[in-house]
């Protein structure tokens, strides 16, 4: 019998369509060290951290037969990002809820969503006219949250080359986005 461990992550998931629990917690032991790190890190909660990664399996396991994933690694951390995001968000919105009993203005709060959304937008079009490596290791990195190092192995080119790109990208990003914030700055 082989042991699942050598499986690559494609023969799992086939493996997890036919309801293999096995080749479902060989994933799960695989990638959840991985995907905990990366939702603590930017929520600084581990009860939040663990639930986040706990739901993203319990996803995975009931929509096992509907799946269709090319990478499964960055599937699972798309997933963990997105929850992350609305985690950040529901947070956000339990403590504006808080302060608005205090007589902060909901359309201070709603004026700040806004100016949040509209940052996130000029940043993903700041890094679409990136040179396609900068392009891809910056997003690869900075939007998905891929370490440097998977990012420079993905891409078969050293860690110096990625943080090199990575650099040059954040340079162009930052000198565009003075230039982006100077421009609206006329209308304000």
């Amino acid at each position: 019998m082989h042991t699942l461990a050598t499986f690559e992550d494609d023969a799992l998931l086939d493996l997890i369509k036919t309801d293999n629990r096995i080749a479902f917690n060989e994933i799960y032991n695989r990638y959840w060290d991985r995907l905990y790190a990366t939702a603590f890190h930017h929520l600084k909660d581990s009860a939040a951290a663990e639930e986040i990664v706990q739901d993203a399996f319990i996803t995975i396991w009931q929509k096992r037969h509907d799946l269709h994933i090319e990478s499964l690694s960055k599937y699972l951390s798309a997933m963990i990002r997105y929850a992350v995001y609305r985690w950040m968000a529901r947070e956000q919105q339990r403590q504006q809820h808080q302060l608005s009993a205090g007589g902060l203005s909901p359309a201070v709060t709603a004026a700040k969503d806004v100016d949040h959304k509209l940052l996130l937008e000029i940043v993903d079009k700041l890094s679409s006219e990136l040179p396609e490596k900068c392009r891809l290791v910056f997003r690869a990195n900075k939007l998905y949250d891929q370490p440097l190092d998977d990012v420079a192995r993905e891409l078969n080119i050293s860690q110096k080359t990625a943080e090199a790109h990575l650099t040059k990208a954040l340079k162009i990003i930052r000198l565009n986005l003075g230039k982006a914030f100077h421009f609206f700055s006329w209308f304000l």
